[in-house]
């Protein structure tokens, strides 16, 4: 698949990561913690891309061992307006393609001022 077919693929699932958020009374302005997750094939894959996001403060990243799969989640602090979230989310894709791993997305808690 072309990187420009992952950045639509991730637009559409962003999209409707926002319809939800929507449909829930969110804030879209307001700051949360977002994670995005990379899937890595072998630990050292996992810590290169954590020390790459790390290093140039991107975001928090942390890897994560799950029965021989590992994970790396990034946690950034950012309100999710649509441009926002989508450039972000662009960004975290090209990441992915640059490291050889893929995205599984992004993911955040509803801000609705309660």
């Amino acid at each position: 698949m072309s990187v420009i077919s992952k950045l639509m693929e991730a637009t559409e699932a962003d999209t409707d990561v926002l319809r939800r958020l929507d449909s829930d009374g969110d804030d879209f302005s307001k700051f949360r913690e977002v994670d995005f997750t990379f899937k890595c094939d072998s630990k050292e894959k996992a810590d290169t891309v954590a020390g790459f996001l790390g290093d140039f403060q991107y975001g928090t990243a942390n890897v994560i061992d799950e029965e021989q799969q590992y994970l790396v989640q990034v946690l950034i602090d950012m309100p999710v307006t649509q441009n926002i979230l989508l450039c972000v989310s662009g960004f975290m894709t090209c990441i992915g393609e640059l490291y050889g791993v893929e995205v599984e997305g992004c993911g955040c808690i509803v801000q609705n001022g309660t």
